[in-house]
């Protein structure tokens, strides 16, 4: 229930928060479109595929980093603070990568884009989720799935925008970044005005948990520090890993593959990244919303299955198969946005919802290392035996939400058995 000093009538319209988040998070989410940008950074700046390429896995690395510091400060700053404080960073960081692009200095990208960028990115996406579950008591995995749903889409402005600026008959890296950089700063700066703390313990006028809701949720709220030395935080790191890696992997070279596979030419293929950018957005909300009727765990099953069906239907398409391409594209976004609409939620229910920012923040080192692994595997090795891989990879992913099953079934019959003691 909320504090009794508060009323809803005094309490803003925690809808219009949730739009704004949605806004912020669509700003932040252009990221995903780094595959358009590859081949021309790569002829810009004279770099093998592997060394640009590079620049979106320290991206991620420097995102999943500074999640966790910026869900801590804005329990103790606020979230408006923080959001602005990372859009700031986040559009600096691209305007300076195309000022700095002239140089044709691979170490000065990795510095702005991908260092700089990739803070402000961190700082700024961690404050919606932990925001928005504590206003939307009532429909945790729903609203952590719009949350990141604006993430997940804003490859879709940001690739169809920036294909042309690329071409040689456009303005090139340099302007696009610089340009680019400006528009982000200014969303997210102005949107994250609209942010506000939920009071402790809100809940919406006449609503209590049903006993569904009460059955998977954690009886208490852990600390960090507690949720460390519990084995289900690592069981859900890595099951979080492994859905990046997979996603990570097609979403860095997704141009290029389309390209590489099919013959498309560039701004052809830049309809790929639009399309997973909308399936990446779509996924958050589906999946999110489908665990909240069948439970965390076979959400996860199904995430990992669909996935392996993707990769290997992939891996057959060949030269003129750009539409078919598109469908295994499409359900990879759609998985690899489940998986973030659905983890926010997955680990609220094991630790509680007043740390969940803190905790899942630091959970999202997962995001580093997937984003470090597929970009990079994909990127060392050919197309084909890659896909293979991580085909692979998924299927030995599939036994993960079961294990967190039963840790969760577990703490549950322990707190029972003390309960009745």
């Amino acid at each position: 229930m909320s504090s009794p000093s508060v009323t809803s009538a005094s309490l803003p319209n925690r809808w219009i928060i949730a739009i704004s988040a949605f806004v912020v998070q669509l700003a932040l989410g252009s990221v995903y479109a780094w595959s358009v940008f590859l081949l021309p950074v790569m002829k810009t700046y004279g770099a093998p595929k592997a060394a640009a390429n590079l620049t979106f896995s320290i991206t991620l690395l420097a995102l999943g980093i500074t999640a966790g510091f910026g869900g801590y400060f804005q329990s103790r700053l606020g979230p408006r603070v923080i959001a602005t404080l990372g859009g700031l960073l986040y559009g600096l960081g691209i305007i300076l990568a195309g000022v700095t692009t002239p140089a044709h200095n691979l170490f000065l990208l990795y510095l702005t884009y991908g260092i700089l960028g990739g803070i402000g990115i961190g700082l700024g996406y961690i404050v919606p989720l932990a925001m928005l579950i504590k206003w939307f008591p009532d429909r945790r995995g729903f609203i952590t799935g719009l949350a990141v749903a604006g993430f997940g889409l804003g490859a879709l402005f940001t690739g169809q925008i920036a294909a042309p600026l690329l071409k040689p008959t456009g303005i090139g890296v340099g302007a696009t970044f610089t340009y680019l950089g400006i528009a982000y700063l200014i969303v997210v700066v102005a949107a994250s005005q609209l942010f506000r703390k939920a009071p402790d313990g809100y809940a919406p006028d006449g609503w209590t948990p049903s006993v569904t809701q009460q059955g998977i949720r954690s009886a208490r709220d852990f600390t960090l520090k507690e949720a460390l030395t519990n084995p289900s935080w690592y069981v859900l790191w890595l099951i979080l890993a492994l859905n990046v890696t997979a996603g990570a992997a097609l979403i860095s070279v997704a141009s290029p593959l389309a390209q590489k596979l099919t013959g498309a030419d560039a701004v052809t293929a830049a309809v790929i990244v639009s399309t997973i950018s909308i399936f990446n957005g779509a996924g958050r909300l589906f999946w999110a919303w489908l665990s909240d009727a069948i439970g965390r765990p076979f959400t996860f099953v199904g995430i990992f299955v669909v996935q392996i069906v993707a990769f290997l239907i992939m891996a057959q398409i060949g030269a003129g198969g750009f539409g078919f391409l598109l469908i295994p594209a499409a359900l990879i976004g759609l998985c690899y946005g489940g998986g973030f609409g659905t983890m926010p939620a997955f680990a609220a229910d094991f630790f509680g919802p007043k740390n969940s920012g803190t905790i899942y923040g630091a959970m999202l080192t997962a995001w580093s290392a997937g984003g470090i692994v597929g970009p990079l595997l994909i990127a060392s090795i050919d197309y084909h035996t890659a896909i293979y891989i991580i085909a692979v990879i998924l299927v030995i992913s599939t036994a993960l939400p079961f294990v967190a099953r039963a840790i969760a079934q577990r703490n549950t019959s322990a707190v029972s058995g003390q309960a009745g003691s």
